[in-house]
């Protein structure tokens, strides 16, 4: 069975460390045999999420179907004053128009989870935000969450992770997802079976 893993994250600017260190998770899952896909920065500028509005723009349609479609998610945020992004944030705000699926939101899959931020203390509490929010949409994190510190240098300027710490972190996490993935869709299979 082939696993889909999304990625989703990055910050507004093109090409940065955020997005850079969710490519290299997403490496890790396609090496281990996994589709993957990406929604970045661009496909992330989405209007302010409102819920009383049920109209929605082409992107956060796309955004909601690809996290639908997904067997496991990579979400990666900046932390900005020790949490999360909006932008990442208003993107994870838009999961809400899954509440009706069976299962609903993101239950049952397997969620990896990457901080970045300048200062461990920043780091840690936007992962820590971002894994209290993939619980309250009733995902699964893995046990790997990443958090990078981006004071020192992470990545090349080909994009190339030259921090071993945050390499191992990175690509475990994006085995994890897979791991995960696999043994839920399994398990989902094998329920299945007597019905």
């Amino acid at each position: 069975m082939t696993i889909l893993v999304l990625g989703i994250g990055g910050s507004t600017r093109p090409g940065s460390t955020t997005e850079k260190a969710l490519r290299v998770s997403l490496a890790a899952a396609a090496a281990e045999g996994a589709e993957i896909s990406m929604l970045g920065a661009a496909d992330l500028l989405l209007p302010l999420y409102s819920p009383e509005e049920s109209e929605r723009v082409p992107m956060a349609i796309r955004l909601v179907e690809e996290v639908r479609r997904a067997q496991g998610l990579i979400i990666a945020s900046p932390g900005y004053h020790g949490g999360l992004s909006g932008m990442v944030k208003n993107a994870l705000d838009y999961l809400e128009d899954l509440r009706e699926d069976d299962p609903p939101y993101i239950d049952g899959r397997a969620v990896g989870c990457i901080a970045i931020a300048s200062g461990w203390q920043a780091t840690v509490s936007t992962l820590m935000s971002l894994r209290s929010v993939v619980h309250a949409l009733r995902g699964w994190p893995t046990p790997m969450g990443a958090a990078l510190n981006a004071v020192g240098a992470l990545f090349d300027e080909n994009g190339v992770c030259i921090d071993r710490g945050a390499k191992f972190q990175l690509e475990l996490l994006g085995r994890q997802v897979v791991e995960f993935a696999r043994m839920s869709s399994a398990g989902a299979t094998t329920a299945g079976v007597g019905s």
